[in-house]
């Protein structure tokens, strides 16, 4: 697959694209087989007030209506975070075969605290992905550090939405 890092490296852009547009600071792509870029998703809570409109969430969502499960389960999809349980189980319901993400979901959860807008579950994606009959990797996490600086003064309740 195409370098993994620049990819990763590009939901962290996605993911300031979200927060510029007053959304939660998370992005996610699918990369096909050959590495490219297929599609791009960013969180989507605002305007429509959707709790499930995380970027993951709506990226297994759009890769479904566009592509069919033997092209899926070849494809990665890359996200600046590590996707939540409900992400998960729309990748694994999507037929996705592949998941690289950075900031993990125990990072984040030591990042948001309990901010109301995000109130994390720490549940790894692997263990919702072993609950399957579907095998799924998952690679992750990776350049955690820089994913977390995504998140820098986002969970900061003053600046909380």
């Amino acid at each position: 697959m195409a370098d993994e890092q620049a990819l990763l490296r590009r939901t962290f852009e996605i993911a300031r694209n979200a927060r510029a547009h007053g959304n939660m600071p998370f992005g996610a792509l699918l990369a096909g087989p050959d590495g490219e870029i297929l599609l791009e998703m960013e969180n989507g809570y605002y305007p429509d007030l959707d709790a499930t409109a995380h970027a993951e969430r709506l990226l297994a969502t759009a890769a479904s209506r566009q592509f069919r499960e033997p092209f899926l389960a070849q494809c990665t999809l890359v996200s600046s975070a590590e996707p939540c349980a409900m992400c998960a189980g729309a990748i694994y319901w999507t037929g996705i075969g592949r998941v690289v993400y950075g900031l993990s979901e125990t990072r984040l959860k030591a990042l948001t605290g309990d901010h109301p807008d995000n109130p994390t579950m720490d549940m790894p994606c692997r263990r919702v992905f072993a609950a399957g009959q579907k095998v799924i990797s998952v690679e992750g996490p990776l350049l955690e550090d820089e994913a977390a600086a995504v998140h820098q003064e986002a969970w900061d309740r003053e600046d909380a939405s």
